[in-house]
């Protein structure tokens, strides 16, 4: 954690808490996933590694890229640095329109749409399942892209 500064929670799990940090060295954003790793049974903590394998597996445009993990010996948590999401959520941008009574615009509606498809495209290209899409793995950036996230329970499909 020496190499990072937290700037904010972004939010919280049962087993895990996500944090906007910036990297001293290039001072840019990412999200830094901490899971704590001794309150997991062996099933869970297979699925946290999991996710680093998958994560630093895939190459997508469309999927949220992997930095870096490691061990935080201090709190024995899984740190998992990821790209950052500048817009949130798709469940937070939801979840304002409705507060303020506001209707998506149908092109936004298809861009997100599309680029999910393609998000599941390219990890079934990989052979991984998702196994837990919904909004709020869905995760917005100002430039208008939305890629997927949150691989904690995805699986590798062996084909055979």
């Amino acid at each position: 954690m020496d190499n990072f500064e937290i700037v904010a929670k972004i939010g919280e799990g049962s087993y895990s808490v996500v944090y906007t940090v910036r990297r001293k060295k290039d001072n840019k954003l990412y999200a830094l996933k901490k899971v704590k790793m001794k309150a997991l049974c062996p099933k869970e903590k297979k699925n946290a590694l999991n996710e680093v394998r998958i994560l630093a597996s895939v190459n997508s445009p469309y999927v949220i890229s992997y930095k870096e993990a490691f061990i935080d010996e201090i709190d024995s948590t899984l740190c998992i640095v990821m790209e950052y999401a500048d817009e949130g959520d798709l469940y937070q941008k939801i979840t304002l329109y409705k507060k303020r009574n506001i209707h998506f615009e149908l092109i936004d509606i298809w861009r997100i749409f599309i680029q999910i498809t393609k998000g599941l495209h390219d990890l079934h290209e990989y052979n991984i399942l998702h196994r837990d899409l919904k909004s709020a793995n869905v995760f917005l950036f100002r430039d208008g892209t939305a890629k997927l996230g949150d691989l904690n329970v995805s699986k590798v499909a062996h084909r055979g």
